[in-house]
């Protein structure tokens, strides 16, 4: 039988960054020697006391439905953790909780984007931003940024990519893949453009936490009212919380599109996993002594890591900020990234992401977000590799 599917179905490229993850886990299931530099999660294992608040609330059957934009402890707690960390006020009403970073980031350019309209996306990109605009029916727009300026869009591209068909401009900082991290003065500068233009702004804010040396984490929000006004924060767990396979998100937006985000995810996924909010009160409420701990370690890979890169023959590499990824340059290798992660796995037995995934050809992401063991080794190997071509 002929299966005829959807255009929408048929315009979509499968997640890059997951089928390199498996196959990573498929061969080292067959006996491979595999280092996986793909991951987009943290090595670490999800806080005790969070798990043990899921775990209490299983136990006294919190197992039924919630309302679907979440139960009204988290959606407090998540208000107060604007108000506590980045001095924003949000009513819980205008907070919606979601099944994860990435449905929040749908939700948006569902219940906001109609067809034709367009979706300013800086590159290297976060490998779903595109293809949840194209699910939306919009049009999405590629600007490219150079390793020379840190992977960041500057003031005159974006306003330049501006038209009066663009209705939201996508911000990562600090940002999947790059690690880069936009000063508070370039984030201000990038929310006026998208204020006089009345653009609005989703700011990826999911790495918030994960940011080095001088670095300063700003949310576009808390600039001013007006750019709160003009922005939908999209946010989550999964990072700083190592609650990745808890699938809990959230977002914070103006009211009437808080309003139409929460109708449109009850007829879709309805609410998110009961007792998996009741563990997210408590990584939002408990302890955060694990943040310092974890940033310490990432910090000390990613040094490592950067030295390293940029001793290797045929690869150059940007210092990141934050996050948990460096994204080095490998053009003077003559292969493009897909030949070369392809040849990387299958002669140095290490899987990086091509960086065609993001929208830039000449690069590899790799994750530091692995024990100092491995990402050692797997340096060692990708070192050898790539001096032999």
């Amino acid at each position: 039988m002929d299966y005829k599917l959807s255009d929408r179905a048929g315009s979509l490229s499968p997640s890059m960054t997951l089928a390199i993850t498996a196959k990573a886990k498929e061969l080292r299931a067959a006996g491979e020697d595999i280092i996986g530099l793909g991951a987009g999660e943290p090595d670490f294992d999800t806080p005790q006391h969070i798990k043990d608040a899921a775990s209490k609330a299983l136990n006294d059957g919190f197992t039924k439905y919630t309302p679907a934009a979440g139960i009204p402890e988290l959606r407090e707690a998540i208000a107060r953790k604007f108000e506590r960390e980045n001095n924003l006020s949000y009513d819980p009403n205008q907070i919606i909780v979601s099944c994860g970073g990435k449905h929040s980031c749908y939700n948006v350019m569902m219940a906001i984007c109609d067809k034709g309209d367009e979706v300013i996306i800086p590159a290297p990109y976060w490998l779903s931003y595109p293809e949840m605009v194209k699910l939306a029916g919009a049009k999405p727009v590629i600007i490219q940024t150079i390793d020379d300026n840190e992977f960041k869009i500057t003031p005159e591209q974006l306003e330049a990519a501006i038209t009066d068909k663009t209705r939201i401009f996508i911000l990562n900082s600090p940002s999947n893949p790059t690690g880069s991290v936009y000063s508070p003065e370039e984030i201000r500068k990038l929310g006026d453009i998208c204020i006089n233009n009345g653009v609005l702004i989703m700011s990826d804010e999911i790495y918030e936490k994960l940011v080095y040396d001088d670095a300063q984490f700003q949310s576009v929000a808390s600039c001013s009212e007006e750019h709160q006004a003009h922005t939908i924060i999209v946010h989550g767990l999964a990072k700083a919380y190592s609650m990745t396979g808890w699938r809990i998100g959230f977002l914070a937006a103006p009211e009437p599109i808080a309003k139409s985000i929460n109708a449109l995810q009850s007829h879709s996924t309805s609410n998110p996993t009961s007792f998996a909010q009741s563990g997210a009160v408590q990584a939002l409420n408990g302890p955060q002594d694990h943040i310092q701990a974890w940033g310490l370690e990432f910090n000390k890979r990613r040094a490592h890591a950067y030295e390293r890169l940029n001793k290797m023959k045929n690869i150059t590499c940007v210092n990141s900020q934050g996050a948990f990824y460096l994204f080095p340059n490998i053009s003077a290798t003559g292969l493009k990234s897909t030949e070369f992660c392809e040849k990387l796995l299958s002669e140095a037995k290490v899987a990086a992401v091509p960086g065609i995934a993001f929208g830039s050809d000449d690069y590899i992401r790799i994750s530091y977000a692995t024990s100092m063991v491995n990402l050692d080794n797997a340096l060692i190997r990708l070192s050898e590799f790539a001096s032999k071509i």
